[in-house]
């Protein structure tokens, strides 16, 4: 299967890593061309046990791609994950726009 995860952060990149781990064909896409350049490079953002091993495995078995480029990943998806923020407001409401800027 081919999935599409929309956002390279801490629930996005840990899925995409994961479903490509599976045995899935991946495309992690971020609109951060910096945060993307450094994960083709197996650069991990963050601290996540092992999740450097799962890129560094996936991408060399050509299973897990980065990009910015929607183009490049959603239309050969059969799934596609929205992984973007939600932050609260100061009123206390989900902060939708990064949602609506993803879709």
């Amino acid at each position: 299967m081919t999935l599409t995860v929309i956002g390279a952060g801490y629930v996005g990149l840990v899925s995409a890593a994961v479903f490509s781990d599976l045995g899935n064909r991946v495309y992690c896409v971020d609109i951060n061309k910096a945060k993307i350049e450094d994960l083709k490079g197996a650069k991990v953002p963050f601290f996540e046990p092992s999740l450097s091993e799962y890129i560094e495995r996936n991408v060399g078995a050509k299973r897990l791609f980065f990009t910015t480029s929607y183009r490049d990943s959603v239309p050969k998806s059969q799934v596609v994950l929205i992984c973007v923020g939600t932050p609260p407001k100061n009123n206390g409401e989900a902060d939708l726009s990064y949602l609506f800027g993803a879709v």
